[in-house]
Formats: structure tokens, C-alpha cells, sequence
């Protein structure tokens, strides 16, 4: 292998693997491993080929900022690409995007400006509409809009189309592939190249619920309106300009839950580490492998790395708050508890830790309170606020045991008292401590509660 002169030399000729150990039914499914490229995704293509070829065309000078609208892993693309050129790069995300995706972008130098995710295109502050005008008001700025370039689409037809196939004859060929579609790039490359090398290859959508893509492809019917889903970078609220849909026959709607239980799947059983849109991908394949009565050779991307959601879709906790995972239910308060306390799942300080130490477990897990534990019983509980009390008037303070600054008057609850009880803990400005008798069991905290009131309607 030779040594490279730049880490974009290494995109592209991402490897195949067979899937082995996955339910195909009666065909064998192959795994391209887009999450391989240096930024984690299949975006990486685009982000260089989009920014060379305005390069060659002129559109943009050295040192010039360029400014994009992304939902999904396009922005680490381009972020790679203009960090090794030398370019300012300025990117509108919605907020759902993964805290994981937002710092890669920020530590690779991009300026990161997140807007809402809940409006459809024609808001002003819809992800895509806002890059424009930013790129519009910002003097000397290129708007690169991937929903419009036609590069996106002619480095999937020149580049990736071609890699596949070749990759494929080793195994006797292919006879599907099964693709997400965001900007529709993807897609429509691939449906060209494989409309002249190969037009016996089906092409399959995988879709989330509540993309308008599906029911467009199925049915022919074109929905004004659109639902929301929490996989990233792929669903479409509108049909991109660049999109051709013409030789996609079949699409796949795919849950939010499904997603994530795939690739949580993918991971576990064939050890291949992918993202929430590769879920998506993976989930629909499989349904395509088994629906087939005859034996198939079916490509489906892995499109992006798992390393980018490790706080959402292979967090426990982040998927029993969703509902996406399934605990026994025991029909009292032990049902509202997210980390119990004897599967050793909640945080917990002692009375003789000093307040630092404390303070950097709440900062570590992202809580605002700690059960203060003696041997197993019960003795306090601590929160910021409790801290910020005791050590705001001298910071020398923060080295005092904890036992200094605890509430020791505690809002115990029996786990089998009603649900509504909990609301005059809540209205007293507290947590409540469930108990079994003198058995501590763990805490339900208000958004505990709202997250199992919301779960109740889905």
C-alpha cells in the first residue's frame, strides 16, 4: 500500500464485506462500508468532488468561504475537504443532528449554526433556505446546495456506480442495491450508471417514516406534507432538484425504532459500527432479502459510522427514553425509573466524598442530582443547585465532604403508590426517591415522567 500525500487521497474504494451472521433469507446480502472513508460516510465523496469541480470551473478563490445546508454528514465531508484546502466553511444544521456530528464539525474548524428542525422548506429557518440567504448576504461566499449541484450525482455515476460493480464481479455480480436518499445524489448517480451498465439491477429505497419518498415511489402520489423522523441525513420533505426516481420501483418506510434496532444489530452481530441512516438501510434490505422467492446478491451502503451516535441510538438510556427498547414492566413506579439502582445503573455519591467529586459525576453523566449513599441506605440527595449554595461565596469549599451541602429531608415514595402521587413531590420543587420498605430503588425525575407520559401516546 502506498503512502498518501493527503487524507482526501484516502476516499473512495471503501471495501465489501459479506454479511454472514444477519437473517437473509434466501439471499446473500454485501455490506459496502462507506463509514471506511477518513470523515465516516459515503458525504465524503461529494465533499471533495463538489468543491474541486467548482474549483476548476472558477467559482471559487483561495481562502474563499463556502456555505452549505446539511441534515446529515455532508458538513463533515465538506469540513474535510476545506480544511485541507484552506477554505472558511460556514454550515447550517437542524438541531437534531447528534451532539457527536456538531463537535466533529466545530474541532474540524467549520462554524456550526444550528437551526430548527421541526419546519419544512419555505420557513426562514428551515436548514437549507437559511444557507442561501447566508450565502447570499455574505459577500464573495459560494453556495455549494448539494439538493441542486449537479456534481453530487455525477460522483455517484463515475465514481461509486462503477466501484460497486467492479467490487461485485468477484462474487458472480449483483442483482439489487438498496440506498438511502437525502439530497438524492445517491440515487440518482447510481440509477444512471446502472441504467447503461446494468439495467437488470433493481434499485431500492430505504425511507423513514414520515419521508414523502415512499408513498412518491410506490404509489406515484406526492405529499405537501411530511411527518418528522429522528435518523439523520436521509427523507425528504420535498423532491431535490437533482433527483431522478425513474428506475427506483420499489421503497421501503422504516420506523425510527426499526432503524435503530438494526444497526444496534448490524454491530452485533456482523461487528461493522454504523450510523442511524445505515439502520435504515439495513432494516429495509433485510426486508427485501426475505420477501424473495429466489436467490439474490443484494448491496446495501453502510453509510456512515456508529461513532457519530454513540449518544443516541447505542445509548440504553437515550432508547428507553425514545421507547426503541423494551424492560420488564412491573405495572407500579419501578416502571418510571430510567437507571435503577440494583442493576447498578444510577449515580451515586457518599456522604464522605468531597463536593468536587461530586460535581464531576453530574458533569460526566449529565445529571442534576445524586442519591447520597451510605454502605445501601440512603442518607441525602444532592443536586446543582445544593453545590452552587455551598460553594459560591468561597470555591475553597468545593473540597468539603458532601455531607456538608445534602438535603437529608428526602421525598420518599413507595413503589406502589399512584402515578399522580408523584406530582406533589414535583410541585415541591423535589425528586422522588422510590423505596421498596428501606430498599432504595432509584429516582423519577420530572422529565422521567414526561418522557413515560409521551411514550404513552406514540
Amino acid at each position: 500500500m502506498p503512502v498518501h500525500q493527503s487524507v482526501l487521497e484516502l476516499v473512495g474504494n471503501t471495501p465489501i464485506v459479506r454479511a454472514r451472521r444477519l437473517d437473509t433469507g434466501l439471499c446473500e446480502l454485501y455490506l459496502k462500508l462507506e463509514c471506511m472513508n477518513p470523515g465516516g460516510s459515503i458525504k465524503d465523496r461529494i465533499g471533495v468532488t463538489m468543491i474541486e469541480a467548482a474549483e476548476r470551473a472558477g467559482k471559487i478563490q483561495p481562502g474563499a468561504t463556502l456555505v452549505e445546508g446539511t441534515a446529515g454528514n455532508t458538513g463533515i465531508g465538506l469540513a474535510l475537504a476545506a480544511q485541507q484546502k484552506g477554505y472558511r466553511l460556514v454550515l447550517v444544521v437542524p438541531d437534531k443532528m447528534s451532539r457527536e456530528k456538531i463537535f466533529n464539525l466545530k474541532a474540524m474548524g467549520a462554524e456550526v449554526i444550528l437551526t430548527r428542525s421541526d419546519v419544512a422548506k419555505g420557513h426562514p429557518e428551515y436548514y437549507q433556505d437559511l444557507a442561501a440567504r447566508i450565502a447570499e448576504e455574505t459577500p464573495g461566499a459560494y453556495f455549494i446546495n448539494q439538493f441542486g449541484n449537479p456534481d453530487n450525482p455525477l460522483t455517484h455515476e463515475t465514481v461509486t456506480g462503477p466501484e460497486i460493480w467492479e467490487q461485485m464481479q468477484s462474487v458472480g455480480g449483483m442483482d439489487a442495491i438498496v440506498f438511502g436518499c437525502g439530497s438524492s445524489g445517491t440515487m440518482t448517480g447510481l440509477s444512471r450508471f446502472f441504467a447503461k451498465a446494468a439495467p437488470q439491477v433493481e434499485l431500492v429505497l430505504a425511507d423513514p417514516v414520515g419521508s414523502i419518498l415512499t408513498k412518491y415511489i410506490n404509489e406515484g402520489i406526492l405529499d405537501t406534507k411530511s411527518g418528522s423522523w429522528l435518523v439523520e441525513g436521509i427523507g425528504e420533505d420535498f423532491l431535490p432538484s437533482i433527483a431522478d426516481f425513474s428506475r427506483v420501483k420499489k421503497a421501503y418506510a422504516v420506523s425510527d425504532q426499526d432503524s435503530m434496532l438494526a444497526g444496534r444489530e448490524l454491530l452485533l452481530k456482523e461487528g461493522v459500527l454504523g450510523g442511524s441512516s445505515s439502520g435504515t438501510l439495513l432494516a429495509a434490505a433485510l426486508r427485501y432479502c426475505r420477501e424473495q422467492t429466489t436467490p439474490k446478491k443484494v448491496v446495501v451502503f453502510v453509510c456512515d459510522t456508529g461513532n457519530k451516535y454513540l449518544s443516541k441510538m447505542y445509548n440504553d438510556y437515550w432508547m428507553l427514553d425514545q421507547g426503541f427498547l423494551e424492560r420488564p414492566q412491573h405495572g407500579d413506579l419501578r416502571d418510571l425509573i430510567l437507571r435503577p439502582y440494583a442493576q447498578r445503573d444510577t449515580i451515586v455519591v457518599g456522604p464522605n466524598d468531597a463536593l468536587t467529586v461530586a460535581y464531576q459525576r453530574m458533569k460526566l453523566y449529565d445529571v442534576s442530582q445524586l442519591p447520597v449513599m451510605d454502605g445501601e441506605r440512603i442518607v441525602g440527595i444532592l443536586d446543582e443547585s445544593d453545590v452552587l449554595m455551598h460553594v459560591h461565596a468561597d470555591e475553597a469549599r468545593f473540597c468539603d465532604p458532601v455531607s456538608t451541602a445534602m438535603v437529608t429531608k428526602l421525598e420518599l415514595v413507595d413503589m406502589r403508590a399512584p402515578i399522580n402521587s408523584l406530582m406533589g413531590v414535583f410541585e415541591r420543587g423535589h425528586v422522588a426517591i422510590v423505596m421498596d420498605g428501606p430498599k432504595f430503588l432509584g429516582l423519577i425525575t420530572r422529565i422521567d415522567f414526561l418522557n413515560y407520559l409521551r411514550r404513552k401516546v406514540q
